[in-house]
């Protein structure tokens, strides 16, 4: 990746974790059962632009994967996703991460990450980064997993100050334990982060690692003092509340069967993405950021279950009736 200006601004341009998603076939039994797997792709931030891409806005991801078969399958797959794959680096000697879970419906779904060190989404650096393209993009996304290690974390505040705190600078809180060796230096690192972003999107346990505060009001106020211009606070079964200086929204979840709630909150961060870029009223991007994360947990699969723009509004109306 060079310094040079992206050949045309992007909608969305996100950094951050990438992997092959290895997912059973068949749910309710442990890994240890399963007889057939399916193979996807994956990782929070990637999959926010596939969920992106799927409503018609132009993403791009700034990632790493190693030269081997998955990562190969990693930018094949995110071109035929319709995502750019423009700002993936492939590290030699290195191994594309690997994840499988466990699909318990309705809300137990294990994790286990196969992320041998070093791993290509933390070896980003600085000076490889297209920061003219992170500065001109409509919205630039990052998450706190990106934190966790250098060089990604200095590639992650060199990006922040190309943007100089621009419109739609958005850190999803998605605190993963594993990747750190204390949630105290996960919160002084996201501390940092929060004075150079105007967005910050995460669940109550998330808010607690950021600011110290569960209860969604004060997380909001605790997030809102810190600079950023729009907290959400995901609630689960209570749904979401956003608040701004001028505004607070609440509204409720949009039920469904739950097959696999894992990828919901990606497919809610790239309809989220869309709500903004159009610069539709607040509660209309919740309702409809809340229906496209629903629709995603009713499917096994993440990145390849990302709805359309037109089947979320069909949830949405149906629900209404």
């Amino acid at each position: 990746m060079s310094s040079s200006t992206s050949p045309a601004p992007l909608d969305l341009v996100a950094i951050g974790r990438v992997s092959v998603d290895i997912y059973p076939l068949q749910s309710g039994i442990g890994l240890e059962q399963v007889e057939t797997f399916g193979k996807f792709l994956g990782g929070s931030a990637t999959n926010v632009t596939v969920a992106a891409a799927r409503h018609g806005d132009a993403s791009a991801i700034i990632t790493g994967v190693g030269s081997d078969p998955f990562g190969r399958f990693v930018v094949a797959e995110l071109e035929h996703l319709g995502v750019s794959s423009r700002f993936v680096e492939t590290r030699d000697g290195l191994q594309t991460p690997v994840v499988f879970c466990e699909i318990f419906p309705p809300d137990d779904f294990p994790l286990y990450f196969y992320r041998p060190e070093p791993v290509p989404d933390l070896q980003l650096a600085a000076d490889r980064l297209d920061l003219g393209a992170i500065r001109d993009a409509r919205v630039f996304w990052a998450t706190v997993t990106g934190l966790s290690a250098e060089p990604s974390r200095s590639a992650h505040f060199a990006a922040w100050d190309a943007r100089a705190r621009a419109r739609h600078t958005i850190l999803d809180l998605d605190y993963r334990p594993m990747f750190w060796a204390d949630p105290s230096e996960a919160s002084a690192q996201v501390e940092r982060a929060l004075g150079h972003v105007t967005v910050a999107v995460g669940n109550r346990e998330e808010c607690e690692v950021a600011v110290g505060e569960t209860e969604p009001l004060r997380a909001a106020d605790a997030l809102l003092e810190r600079g950023v211009e729009l907290a959400v606070v995901k609630q689960g079964p209570k749904g979401v509340l956003a608040k701004t200086r001028d505004e607070v929204v609440e509204v409720p979840p949009h039920w469904v069967d739950v097959v696999n709630g894992l990828g919901a909150g990606d497919s809610f961060g790239g309809a989220l993405v869309h709500g903004l870029l159009q610069e539709w009223p607040l509660e209309r991007i919740l309702r409809f950021a809340n229906a496209a994360g629903a629709i995603v947990a009713s499917r096994l699969e993440c990145s390849t279950a990302m709805p359309t723009t037109a089947e979320v509004d069909a949830a949405i109306e149906k629900s209404s009736r």
